[in-house]
């Protein structure tokens, strides 16, 4: 596995390594001992996936305090483009996005910090995302930022989505619970 850091502190995109052969495929997803050397967190409340349709566009999601969460996102069918938005008042990067390509073929994580949103949208007919996140979903800690507030190119100005999702705050409305620190 190699981990790469994103324009996102606390951010990275983690590229395993793809075995395959005659039978199909095989792929390490978590190496605990690899992601604590670079300080990532090894112990997680939930795991979940969810399905969409291409055009589906879900998101920007995150949990506010005390519920806030780190995750780790895959997309194990078809392909989505993967967006992060910070939102840590202090962050080199605040306020700022970053995309992310991610194909079942290729099996790229992507390790997102507490106090970034998180969303995607579905390039491909299906897309399977699987989740893992380190605290337990928590309904009125559940939050997000508009879609179309973070000044992100998405390929698609009417996507699919949630009614709760296309009611979210603008980010300029946002008054963020969130503090970054730097990690040494």
């Amino acid at each position: 596995m190699e981990l790469h850091p994103t324009p996102i502190p606390g951010c990275w995109r983690i590229v395993p390594r793809l075995i395959r052969d005659e039978r199909g495929s095989f792929v390490k997803t978590f190496h605990r001992d690899l992601s604590a050397k670079h300080g990532l967190v090894t112990e997680f409340a939930e795991e979940f996936y969810s399905w969409s349709r291409r055009g589906v566009l879900r998101g920007l999601h995150f949990q506010l305090p005390p519920a806030q969460h780190t995750k780790v996102v895959t997309c194990l069918v078809g392909e989505v483009l993967d967006a992060v938005v910070d939102l840590r008042v202090g962050s080199p990067a605040y306020g700022r996005h970053a995309l992310f390509p991610l194909r079942a073929e290729e099996a790229t994580l992507l390790y997102i910090p507490e106090g970034v949103a998180h969303g995607f949208l579905a390039k491909s007919d299906n897309a399977l995302m699987y989740y893992q996140v380190t605290s337990v979903h928590s309904p009125e800690h559940d939050a997000g930022i508009r879609w179309d507030t973070a000044g992100i190119s998405w390929p698609s100005v009417e996507p699919i989505m949630s009614a709760r999702d296309a009611a979210f705050p603008a980010l300029k409305d946002f008054d963020s619970p969130f503090r970054y620190c730097e990690v040494a």
